[in-house]
């Protein structure tokens, strides 16, 4: 089995994902336990001396002014957790919750949250084990951190609220016992620790990331075997274009679509007569399009990679300083930011991909026949499908309104600004699993479209499309009921299939 070590800052986005989709071990690095040790020593001897530290030995919110006494410090960390396990809605995907108890132990092993190490190894036990604590969706304004979802998976570690095991949904004290391991009893600041932080807008939004590469290659394949269905010409792709403008994402794109369309016949046959001067923009300016998604990505990787290296709850304790600092680092604005603009990327990709297929089936913009079907009026043929592309690209503009630009006051005004990033987070993944069914309509159009010209060949990358498409989907040779091969080819995009091809 694979083992990773955390250390706290040097954790990138493919070694998490990697480590929550195959068998992959957690464990800290012993190297940083004396510095973990020493913070804790830290904190412990600050509450000895009776001084007041937010969250230690207050109340929390506007009752910060509370003092709580020292017989009751355990129990105010307890509380916190209890009271604040009030999300709602279905549960977060495992992976993601997986993802989530990473992101926070790998932010607890830095040794400014002055939590033990046992709570530290038992998050890493949650994990290892495969005990996923059910973390309602809803709840989180995204500052003071993902409150109410990281108090429900602490639940858990406590011997609390409920957990999937197995497969099976069972109370977290049943989990715990079935692994073989006891609850945890926290001690001061240690239900703060946990609860405080960006780690579940983080975890969707690094799960929105790995899917969004998987578009972005998706969107190239796709966009080049429709390119080919149109016999579109590829001079907008020339390397000279995309020099004159160096955006990087740009001359990617360019240059995968010149790979993938290598010895290609359908446009080398059509050439000769064909009298048309310039392609629509939806295939003329693929790069643009396409390389700005992917130039979105690359600046959200930048984003996130520090995200998940970083300690964003509070207060934070610095012992070589001899100080502890109540700060914002649990505010999720830079997360929330970069999943809106995230949004954006991955729903153009499928707004130009809905152009495509409009070009697919309106025999106005090709030689191709209506709706690519025969007999066409008997035969409705791909109208529908494209309807459904309209109507998805549609809900992803509502869906692409900023979370970021929302806030509202809470705790009786004392968190008066927030970032709604955990929502900006969900709503990426909806945009990014429309836009994947968009793509599964273009390319079951596109496949459809290179039928009518045989026997003459598509480029190599088209070519490996259709092989793959007509193993599930066959030619339409009249009406039959389209759904599920929809459903079955938007599943293979989001397992990779496509973007493989590249």
């Amino acid at each position: 089995m694979k083992t990773l070590l955390l250390n706290g800052n040097q954790l990138s986005i493919n070694q998490a994902i990697e480590a929550v989709t195959q068998t992959v071990k957690l464990k800290i690095d012993t190297k940083c336990l004396p510095y973990i040790n020493k913070s804790r020593k830290f904190i412990e001897n600050i509450i000895n001396k009776a001084e007041p530290v937010y969250g230690v030995n207050t109340g929390f919110g506007l009752l910060s002014n509370e003092k709580i006494k020292q017989k009751d410090l355990n129990a105010l960390q307890e509380n916190l957790i209890r009271s604040h396990a009030a999300g709602v809605g279905k549960p977060l995907d495992p992976l993601i919750v997986k993802l989530i108890i990473l992101f926070k132990a790998n932010s607890l092993i830095i040794g400014h949250s002055a939590v033990r190490p046992i709570i530290i190894e038992q998050l890493l036990n949650l994990f290892n084990q495969e005990i996923i604590p059910v973390v309602p969706q809803k709840g989180s304004v995204g500052a003071s951190g993902d409150l109410a979802p990281l108090a429900h998976l602490s639940l858990v570690l406590m011997g609390e609220g409920e957990a999937f095991y197995r497969g099976k949904r069972i109370s977290g004290s049943k989990a715990l016992k079935i692994a073989g391991l006891d609850p945890i009893k926290l001690s001061a600041k240690e239900g703060l620790s946990l609860i405080n932080g960006t780690q579940v807008m983080t975890a969707i939004g690094c799960w929105a990331y790995y899917l969004a590469n998987i578009l972005a290659d998706t969107a190239d394949v796709v966009g080049a075997t429709t390119l080919d269905a149109l016999q579109g010409t590829l001079a907008p792709f020339d390397p000279d274009i995309q020099r004159v403008r160096p955006h990087q994402g740009q001359e990617i794109v360019a240059n995968n679509f010149l790979k993938l369309l290598e010895e290609d016949e359908i446009r080398e046959n059509h050439k000769n007569d064909d009298d048309r001067v310039q392609d629509p923009y939806s295939l003329r300016c693929i790069p643009q399009v396409h390389g700005a998604a992917r130039d979105i990505i690359d600046h959200v990787k930048t984003v996130l990679s520090k995200e998940i290296n970083s300690v964003t709850d509070n207060p934070l304790v610095f012992p070589e300083k001899d100080k502890i600092l109540s700060g914002g680092n649990f505010h999720g604005q830079p997360v929330a930011f970069a999943m809106d603009y995230l949004a954006l990327g991955c729903a153009e990709l499928g707004s130009i991909a809905e152009r495509r297929i409009d070009k697919l089936v309106n025999p106005i913009f090709n030689l191709l026949p209506a709706f690519l079907v025969k007999n066409s009026g008997l035969n409705s043929g791909f109208m529908i499908p494209h309807v459904v592309a309209a109507s998805l690209v549609s809900e992803n503009k509502i869906l692409c309104h900023p979370a970021s630009i929302d806030s509202i006051p809470t705790s009786a005004d004392k968190e008066d600004h927030v970032s709604m990033g955990t929502i900006a987070a969900r709503k990426c993944i909806d945009v990014i699993y429309n836009v994947m069914h968009v793509l599964a309509i273009e390319v079951i159009a596109a496949c459809q479209g290179l039928d009518f010209h045989k026997p003459l060949k598509p480029g190599i990358g088209p070519q490996k499309v259709y092989q793959h498409v007509r193993k599930k989907v066959p030619f339409f040779k009249k009406d039959i009921f389209f759904g599920p091969y929809i459903e079955d080819i938007k599943k293979d995009i989001e397992k990779g299939m496509f973007a493989s091809i590249l």
